[in-house]
């Protein structure tokens, strides 16, 4: 079993991504690999934009619709199954799938692990032709030194571990919702809840930046360009996306 899943992985995720990065390496200005990095990191975070979207929408709408939701618990807090059937009531009548978030973050995660994978054991300079379509041409002189500066390969830089930090700080802030005041009689749901949002605004960051650190500068490349991305998306969603604290009358932000 775990020969077939790597093998599905290999062809339908790691081969075409190499394959696209070995193809940008070939056209880009001077073989540069840094530039072919970030220019297949943004090609690939604009294709799963549209999931990213739906999935963004879909949270705006299930807080818009938490007042409504914490009525039909309080209501039904001692049959499960009229809650259960309330809740599915109320999600039909928004047109909104509660699992299509997890459904399209599933969908992406081998996409975005197979680019990691590529630029973490691609093994550039050095192209593996048992990975290479036969009309994607192999480059002769590969420049690992990103705009003839920083050597993709090498780890430990500090300049790009600490841009990757900071751009995966600001990228967390901005998506996180506000960290409010701990409650006296919080409930264990609003102590955890507040408890992870405190560990992925300021410990996941961290953790990163040690990584990042022990990582070569391609996969920083990476990570810094995702970020930014992210950050982008952030401030597009904050601009054309209804929020909830915005929605009249307890509306519900459309998931189409």
């Amino acid at each position: 079993m775990a020969v077939m899943i790597k093998a599905a992985f290999t062809t339908l995720i790691y081969d075409p991504l190499y394959n696209a990065l070995i193809f940008l390496i070939d056209i880009v200005p001077h073989a540069d690999v840094g530039i072919a990095v970030i220019l297949l990191t943004i090609f690939v975070k604009f294709v799963l934009f549209p999931l990213s979207l739906k999935a963004v929408k879909t949270q705006i709408a299930l807080r818009a619709m938490e007042p409504e939701l914490k009525e039909i618990k309080e209501k039904n807090k001692d049959n499960q199954h009229a809650q259960a059937l309330a809740m599915m009531e109320l999600y039909r009548k928004y047109e909104i799938n509660p699992f299509s978030s997890i459904l399209l973050i599933l969908i992406q995660l081998p996409i975005i692990f197979g680019l990691y994978w590529v630029f973490f054991k691609g093994g550039l300079p050095v192209i593996s032709p048992e990975h290479l379509y036969s009309f994607i041409p192999s480059p002769q002189d590969i420049n690992m030194h990103f705009l003839g500066l920083v050597d993709v390969a090498s780890t430990r830089n500090i300049l790009f571990t600490l841009l990757v930090g900071i751009t995966q700080y600001i990228q967390i802030r901005l998506t996180l919702p506000a960290l409010t005041p701990r409650k006296e009689n919080a409930s264990f749901q609003e102590d955890f809840s507040r408890s992870m949002n405190l560990n992925m605004r300021y410990v996941l960051p961290v953790v990163v930046t040690i990584a990042a650190y022990f990582l070569s500068v391609a996969i920083g490349l990476y990570w810094i360009t995702s970020n930014i991305f992210a950050i982008g998306q952030e401030f597009y969603v904050r601009r054309h996306i209804k929020k909830p604290e915005d929605t009249a009358h307890g509306s519900v932000v459309p998931t189409k």
